[in-house]
């Protein structure tokens, strides 16, 4: 059944087994383009260290010179390419970034929030059926090598208001329109369950205030 497009009793929470064996927490923000997860990131990040918090911000794709090249092709509008290389390609930057920055600064007690994780990269890969789901968070989880969030906030907006919102020149996934953009935004909610640790859903269809109170209220250690 797909998800009321108005606003939902927000959050919703779960929970699963510890995500990693480091002291450090990672957080993560993830949902469809156009959710305002930059603004809350930099607001969650700013709280923390206010409170006395270390905190690393990453991105997925991204944040190692590898990442960072690899963000440049799979965004690219002009780049066609199957999303099973799809797949790799974002499977390849996440373990870059791991294994060259996430571990180490869990190891020592750092907060990492990563803008987007492999939640995300299950859900746009998935959807289309050309890569199954699970096929995905097999493959993911190898890739991870044992690190998986402690906390997924997922920023939930109905596919209309998300085209709104980004409007200007979309990149190679956006171009999809907003069909394709309403498929992503129920798979994310179908898949939230399966990102480890404890997982909210968030109505992000309120002002970036609204939306940054409702994750201060959120319990993140």
């Amino acid at each position: 059944m797909s998800p009321d497009p108005g606003k939902t009793d927000m959050p919703q929470t779960k929970s699963s087994p510890i995500a990693h064996p480091y002291p450090g927490r990672l957080i993560t923000l993830d949902g469809i383009d156009g959710v305002g997860k930059s603004s809350q990131i930099e607001i969650l990040a700013e709280r923390l260290r206010s409170e006395g918090g270390n905190v690393l911000c990453v991105r997925d794709p991204g944040s190692t010179d590898l990442g960072t090249k690899l963000r440049a092709m799979l965004l690219d509008s002009d780049l066609e390419m199957h999303r099973r290389t799809e797949a790799m390609l974002f499977m390849a930057s996440r373990c870059e970034m791991i294994e060259s920055t996430l571990r180490s600064a869990l190891a020592d007690g750092v907060t990492v929030i990563s803008d987007r994780f492999l939640l995300a990269n299950v859900v746009y890969q998935s959807v289309g059926g050309e890569v199954d789901a699970q096929t995905l968070w097999q493959l993911g989880r190898l890739a991870c090598g044992g690190v998986q969030p402690d906390v997924t906030l997922l920023l939930d907006l109905p596919a209309e208001i998300s085209m709104q919102r980004v409007g200007g020149e979309a990149d190679r996934m956006e171009s999809r329109g907003v069909d394709y953009m309403a498929k992503v935004r129920q798979a994310f909610l179908d898949e939230l369950p399966n990102a480890g640790g404890r997982t909210h859903v968030i109505d992000a269809s309120g002002t970036i205030e609204e939306v940054a109170e409702t994750i201060a209220a959120i319990e993140l250690f």
